[in-house]
């Protein structure tokens, strides 16, 4: 099956280390694009491309402030990551309960037996 473009798939578009510094970066705060430029020492064209990529997946807002863009991380737009990550866990958790029982089980037979005369 052909892999969803990244401007249409939240976890692609999360999927580029670029794109995640951006959001690390916007989730201390708005900055401009000069700004990442300068933090990230990208250039301006890839730095462009990347927040039109999250905003395209509603994870970025614009706002415009006098002549500047403001970026910002869009909370609600990383929800299906978020719900993603928590039925991982919670799945994660599951088997590791279940592990966690069976060799408590196992323990206990073996302490039942060497108790046996």
């Amino acid at each position: 099956m052909p892999r969803a473009a990244t401007t249409s798939n939240l976890f692609n578009a999360v999927g580029d280390e670029s794109r995640r510094i951006i959001l690390e970066t916007l989730a201390r705060g708005e900055a401009s694009v000069g700004d990442l430029v300068d933090e990230l020492g990208l250039a301006q064209p890839h730095v462009s491309r990347h927040l039109k990529v999250l905003r395209e997946v509603n994870v970025v807002r614009c706002r415009t402030a006098g002549r500047q863009r403001l970026y910002s991380v869009y909370a609600p737009g990383l929800a299906p990551l978020q719900s993603w990550l928590i039925e991982l866990t919670a799945q994660v958790n599951e088997r590791y309960d279940r592990l966690d029982d069976h060799l408590h089980e196992l323990l206990r037979n073996t302490i039942n037996e060497t108790r046996r005369p």
